[in-house]
């Protein structure tokens, strides 16, 4: 392999405390003329599926490399420090489920060693004293086997596949004779972005025998709430304030309010499990209805348009994101239709 000429980082460090700077300056101490791409240091504290999400999504943009990833709730306990190597760069972080899927993403394992920790590195600092030397020694030119005692590729740690589950009707649970089509799609929500989009642990094709597809109106359901949405091609194929089903780029089904935010919309984050159907009637390519919010079983009543269009332009929309469409809090400076 090419010695890497750069470090990716990512970690949930924060911006506030010096953690970051003292891993930055271990790499450029130890491998002078590295250089450094920081992918992000704002990881929820110890989300190790945002954390994989992140990391996977964003590597194989990314010049070949060392990539250290640093989200380590189990930092000083038993878990293993590692670095792996991979066809297209290594990553160096803990053994906690954080890095496979950028492995994945980089053409697989091809061997991993597990990292030895200096009797005198503090227990609660591994970023600094145990992965970024690491990182750095991978930089540098040094061999793999070299940093520590080989790990089989097979027993990394890897987090829970996500939910993602076809729905057939109760009756079809019950007679194994015929087989039923699926009515709709259980999948959990994968993560949720700093727009408010709420991606979805699927692409599109397996939503597609539940008749979850580009031009339907589709019925989302999360809890008590339930709404319609078009299953669309970007934000700009619905009008501003309604919401949108569509393929994001990193390939996976996403919920979107052109200019708003789905998760406030839907009061929906990371974990939760989502409910997509074709909405009963519709026919590929009848276009976006207006938003509905309603609680399973009630009536759906849409909501006017031009309420629609004043909530897209509420500047407070993060502080009345739990108000119905439509609804303004007091004062509201909106105004017109």
């Amino acid at each position: 392999m090419i010695r890497p000429a750069y470090v990716s980082f990512l970690s949930d460090y924060g911006l506030v405390d010096g953690f970051v700077a003292a891993c930055h300056g271990v790499l450029l101490c130890r491998a002078p003329g590295v250089r450094i791409i920081d992918i992000t240091h704002l990881i929820p504290v110890g989300d190790l599926r945002r954390g994989s999400v992140v990391l996977a999504q964003t590597v194989g943009h990314l010049p070949c490399a060392v990539h250290l990833a640093v989200v380590d709730p189990g930092v000083g306990t038993s878990r293993r420090a590692l670095a792996v190597s991979t066809p297209r760069g290594f990553l160096v972080g803990p053994d906690n489920g954080l890095l496979p899927p950028a492995a994945d993403a980089l053409g697989g394992v091809g061997s991993a060693v597990a990292l030895a920790v200096p009797a005198e590195a503090p227990a609660t600092f591994h970023g600094r004293d145990v992965f970024a030397p690491a990182a750095a020694a991978l930089a540098a030119g040094h061999s793999l086997a070299g940093l520590g005692a080989p790990v089989d590729p097979a027993g990394l740690v890897r987090l829970p596949p996500p939910v993602l589950r076809l729905v057939r009707p109760a009756a079809a649970t019950a007679s194994a004779a015929t087989e039923v089509a699926a009515t709709e799609v259980e999948v959990e929500v994968l993560t949720v972005d700093t727009f408010g989009n709420v991606q979805l642990a699927t692409a599109a094709g397996p939503l597609v025998p539940a008749g979850v597809v580009p031009g339907r109106n589709i019925e989302i359901t999360v809890g008590q709430t339930v709404a319609t949405a078009l299953f669309g091609a970007t934000f700009a194929s619905v009008q501003p304030g309604d919401p949108v089903v569509y393929v994001d780029s990193a390939g996976l089904v996403t919920i979107a309010v052109n200019r708003g935010s789905a998760a406030a919309r839907l009061a929906v984050t990371a974990g939760d499990i989502v409910r997509l159907a074709p909405l009963h009637g519709d026919v590929p390519g009848g276009g976006s209805p207006p938003w509905i919010s309603r609680s399973p079983g009630s009536s759906a009543r849409p909501v006017p348009a031009r309420a629609r269009r004043r909530a897209a332009r509420c500047p407070r929309s993060s502080r009345t994101a739990g108000l119905p469409v439509g609804r303004r809090c007091r004062g509201c400076p909106a105004r017109g239709g």
